[in-house]
């Protein structure tokens, strides 16, 4: 096995969970957020999909999911474009409001697409490319595609939690 096929691995393993998190879940759950400073299953889902577009296509010189289909728009956030979460404020968390978790799937998907297809086009050596040079050592392509993997299995986990409690809250 490839590195580049247990990451497509991997990277699958993210949207079977994304979907399974947020089946059927509606408005009110997806807004449902467990105290005034914590985060929503549709910021969690949201954000952990905004990383994933913005880190891939920043690492592969694509243009983000986000801008390029129109997800800014479907989702119509009063948020900047270019906004991915990170280091949100809970006024701004608060802001992440989806009627439907099929939008979250939806965009996950999308973006889930355009990681394949940069996994697929992965050889051995482009694993060692530089990809960011602000930290020390510099990160490569290889750190930020298992450190994206990461953030992501660690936010749907985070969901699922939460789908957990409210379900439990709910019985």
């Amino acid at each position: 096995m490839h590195a580049k096929d247990i990451l497509i691995d991997g990277y699958g393993r993210i949207q079977e969970e994304v979907h399974a998190a947020l089946d059927g879940l509606g408005p009110d759950e997806l807004r449902h957020r467990p105290a005034p400073d914590a985060n929503s299953i549709a910021w969690l889902a949201w954000h952990l999909t905004r990383v994933q577009d913005d880190h891939i296509a920043d690492a592969f010189d694509l243009d983000q999911v986000w801008l390029s289909q129109g997800w800014e728009k479907r989702f119509g956030l009063d948020l900047p474009r270019h906004d991915t979460g990170y280091g949100h404020s809970p006024a701004k968390v608060a802001k992440v409001r989806v009627d439907s978790a099929d939008l979250l799937t939806g965009y996950y998907d999308a973006v889930h697409e355009q990681t394949l297809g940069a996994l697929r086009s992965l050889a051995a050596k482009d694993l060692e490319r530089v990809v960011d040079e602000r930290w020390d050592p510099p990160v490569t392509l290889g750190v930020r595609l298992v450190s994206v993997l990461s953030d992501d299995l660690q936010h749907i986990g985070q969901v699922a939690y939460l789908r957990g409690l409210l379900q439990s809250a709910a019985a």
